[in-house]
């Protein structure tokens, strides 16, 4: 059902699909089969909403990235949005272009997701939760509430990141704009990272390894260890 304060313009759209008063779809649009969009929904041209997909109100897919020539960084995107089946995209959630979310997956209230990021299925993205540019997420990983994900990072699968965690990507704190060797940490599967802990640039946390809370991590962390504290140390192996 389709309600006649809507404003729909793509005819790309599946059985059972419930829109909402207010929420518009542009053409060159996608929806699949038993999706219900909320009020004040915008979808934009080039997003493909698969089968199951609920959308909450406010939510906006395929916002374009825009510097108004304050940015270092030129954004660099492709058009198109793809939200995998049976997902949930929650009230006034922010997804950019050029990025695409697997099945099963969360995307909490006031969430931002920036272009050329890659979301796996299974995946539950917190309340306010910020994923910068160019963040590849694997399988079944939660990322708490306020938690902020620079760009250039990559996160494996089954990781755990509490809320209130931070990461940065640039040593050089933004002083020589933006370069090559701005890239955020590598966080390999298995992870664990404690509520409200820090990590610095280009650094990896190696698989299996938990970080707790309150650290601030400074170098890499070897496989299957526990850091603690202000820089991060070795407390002990947990294998």
């Amino acid at each position: 059902m389709i309600h006649r304060l809507a404003v729909v313009e793509t005819t790309s759209i599946g059985e059972n699909v419930h829109v909402a008063e207010f929420a518009v779809i542009r053409d060159g649009a996608s929806i699949g089969n038993n999706v219900t969009i909320h009020p004040h929904v915008v979808i934009e041209s080039g997003v493909e909403v698969g089968d199951g997909v609920e959308i909450f109100s406010g939510a906006v897919l395929g916002k374009e990235p825009k510097g108004a020539g304050a940015l270092a960084r030129q954004p660099v995107f492709e058009r198109f949005v793809r939200i995998g089946n049976h997902s949930s995209i929650g009230p006034h959630a922010v997804i950019y272009y050029d990025v695409s979310i697997g099945d099963h997956t969360l995307i909490g209230d006031g969430a931002s997701i920036r272009e050329q990021c890659v979301i796996g299925s299974r995946v539950v993205i917190g309340r306010m939760v910020t994923i910068n540019y160019d963040v590849k997420i694997g399988n079944f990983v939660k990322i708490m509430d306020h938690s902020w994900m620079a760009g250039n990072m990559i996160i494996g699968n089954n990781v755990f990141i509490s809320g209130g965690v931070l990461t940065s990507n640039d040593n050089e704190i933004g002083k020589n704009g933006y370069h090559e060797t701005v890239i955020g940490p590598c966080i390999e599967d298995g992870v664990t990272i404690g509520l409200g802990a820090k990590l610095l640039p280009n650094l990896t946390i190696g698989k299996g390894a938990m970080v707790g809370a309150g650290a601030v991590v400074t170098r890499d962390v070897a496989p299957a260890t526990l850091v603690l504290g202000i820089p991060a140390r070795f407390v002990r192996n947990l294998e």
